[in-house]
């Protein structure tokens, strides 16, 4: 049965984690891993977490499944969170929302559904993305092409030939957009330019489908919801695909949600049965924990309150590193300008090396990050910072 299935090579942003582990250097600095961690070099549990799961272990009388869309009261917090309070559409009744193992669940299930309503329909994805939108949306049978995004040379945007590219997009095609803190370049959209591809979206009729993953992460909570919901208030349909794993640092629970806006009540209530169906036939019904931890936090204005306090220092850290990187780098050196890190946001930023410059770092300082020198700014921290800047520094 399976002798004819060959050995595939390892992931590698896993491969990079195991060859960091087994590093023996005790300078080595892992920059490669998208996970947010402290400067003690640990992913904490949220204080916020920690009590709402002391609450909910106290209260919890059952472990009965729990309803195929997942906890109601979660799915409803999720929804004021994306949307906002007062969000037309979802007073109209267009949205709905269900729960998803994580933002990949919400991905794949988004997929599943798009086959069913447009079988072998085409996805336009960012130059570049993060790379498993690739198996995640093809794997369900969608078609998926490019649009330029970032440009490698200018560490920004190049809006112009995106919008190029945009212009002649068929109607009912998807475009895939970040929300916010883009993966894995860290360049985001402005206010402005959200405004022009909705603009855009109406015009040529192509379906948005946001990934947002890093909600809180960028500006703040509303702030990255912007284009979100500007699309959802301006377009008849949009998808957004969202994670609980950094904003809530609920990794291994598997936290995610899928919120859907359809143009009408009516078609919203048949996608909803659909979702449903789609996601019976993967996976059943959804895991509880983190989702019902959610629940628990955003139903109690203390917890809230503590969690955007934490939210809120963790983004802070990152844009402190973003600015102390800048900083040591052109203490450093004077060969190149690496001002554009401190003005990307989120976890990641392009440093501009090449291949062979990455694998020196690794090798003679362990520094590891992905071959196209992509690093995770929350891997920093302050007490390695000048070592990573002389390091770098060395290989120019």
């Amino acid at each position: 049965m399976f002798a004819t299935l060959p050995l595939l090579p390892a992931d590698p942003i896993l491969g990079l984690s195991a060859a960091y582990q087994q590093d023996t250097n005790p300078a080595k600095v892992d920059l490669g891993v998208g996970v947010y961690k402290d400067d003690a070099g640990l992913t904490p549990i949220m204080a916020a977490v920690r009590q709402a799961e002391r609450l909910l272990m106290e209260q919890e009388t059952t472990k009965a499944y729990t309803h195929p869309a997942g906890v109601p009261g979660a799915n409803e917090a999720v929804t004021r969170l994306v949307f906002g309070q007062q969000n037309p559409v979802v007073e109209e009744g267009r949205v709905r929302t269900i729960q998803t193992p994580g933002g990949c669940g919400a991905l794949r299930v988004a997929a599943e559904l798009l086959q069913r309503a447009r079988p072998g329909a085409t996805i336009w994805v960012s130059t570049p993305t993060w790379a498993n939108h690739i198996p995640l949306l093809s794997s369900a049978g969608l078609k998926l092409r490019e649009y330029p995004y970032y440009n490698y040379a200018t560490h920004s945007i190049d809006f112009e030939a995106m919008l190029a590219c945009l212009r002649e997009i068929p109607a009912e095609d998807l475009v895939l957009l970040h929300a916010c803190c883009h993966n894995p370049s860290g360049a985001d959209l402005s206010r402005e330019q959200w405004g022009q591809i909705a603009d855009l979206a109406l015009e040529r009729g192509f379906v948005p489908f946001i990934d947002m993953a890093y909600q809180g992460f960028g500006e703040g909570l509303e702030e990255d919801s912007y284009g979100p919901r500007l699309l959802a208030a301006s377009l008849p349909e949009v998808i957004i695909a969202t994670s609980f794993s950094k904003n809530f640092g609920l990794y291994r629970e598997r936290a995610g949600a899928l919120s859907q806006v359809f143009a009408d009540r009516t078609q919203a209530d048949a996608g909803m049965s659909q979702l449903l169906s789609v996601t019976r036939s993967l996976y059943s019904m959804p895991p509880a924990h983190g989702s019902s931890i959610i629940d628990v936090i955003l139903h109690s204005d203390e917890l809230t309150a503590l969690w955007r306090n934490e939210l809120t220092q963790m983004r802070e850290r990152i844009t402190n590193l973003r600015t102390q990187l800048v900083t040591n780098l052109n203490q450093q050196q004077n060969l190149r300008d690496f001002s554009f890190i401190a003005r990307e946001r989120g976890m990641f930023s392009f440093l501009g090396l090449d291949k062979e410059q990455v694998q020196l770092l690794r090798r003679e300082f362990s520094i590891y990050m992905t071959d196209n020198s992509r690093i995770s700014v929350s891997g920093l921290t302050e007490a390695r910072m000048e070592y990573v800047a002389r390091a770098i520094a060395s290989v120019l």
